[in-house]
């Protein structure tokens, strides 16, 4: 089934701006023009970010649509393709996001727009943890970019938690994939946009 609505989810702390969001959305626009695309800021309260999330993609048709998640956005993404049932691509997934971002409760400032702050509460680590999902139920729906070289979270984690899914895992590489442009021409065979 082609894709013909993609949506990014960004991580922790990053936005729109990132790379990966850029690069990504200059490629649907070039390449596949028919692609309904979406890449919102996310609120740092995980439980609104999901609902505003499901309200954009309310009218979305499960069956042709597709996530990209980076980071928190990846676990943030295998919510979502469980819930919605469509397929998801995940660069350098969170799996325990409850459990890795504890350590950030308080004041953090957006990586692309470092004048810019948010708060992160104790609410939003439960709000995480009521997110997690325990075992995906169709691999056959997902695809990972995992860098062993990643100084963030743990490459094993990440890839004993999509058993059977469809993973590319690098032998270097880091958190934000700063060679994303080499990977993105897989990540969008996997999409088969429109």
């Amino acid at each position: 089934m082609t894709t013909t609505h993609l949506l990014y989810l960004h991580g922790f702390g990053s936005s729109p701006a990132s790379n990966k969001a850029r690069l990504m959305a200059a490629a649907v626009a070039s390449r596949h023009p028919n692609v309904t695309w979406a890449c919102p800021a996310l609120n740092a309260s995980p439980r609104q970010a999901m609902n505003e999330v499901l309200q954009l993609v309310a009218d979305w048709p499960r069956a042709t649509m597709a996530v990209v998640g980076s980071s928190l956005g990846g676990f943030y993404a295998t919510w979502l393709a469980e819930r919605l049932g469509c397929k998801a691509a995940l660069l350098n997934p969170a799996v325990h996001p409850a459990r890795d971002l504890a350590a950030y409760i308080g004041e953090n400032k957006h990586w692309h727009h470092p004048e810019q702050s948010f708060l992160f509460e104790p609410v939003h680590v439960e709000e995480l943890r009521t997110q997690e999902v325990a075992h995906i139920t169709h691999p056959e729906r997902y695809f990972a970019v995992i860098a062993k070289g990643d100084e963030v979270l743990d490459w094993r984690e990440m890839t004993c938690h999509y058993p059977g899914a469809r993973i590319k895992l690098l032998p270097a590489g880091d958190h934000a994939l700063s060679d994303f442009e080499q990977h993105l021409d897989e990540v969008l065979g996997f999409l088969d946009l429109v």
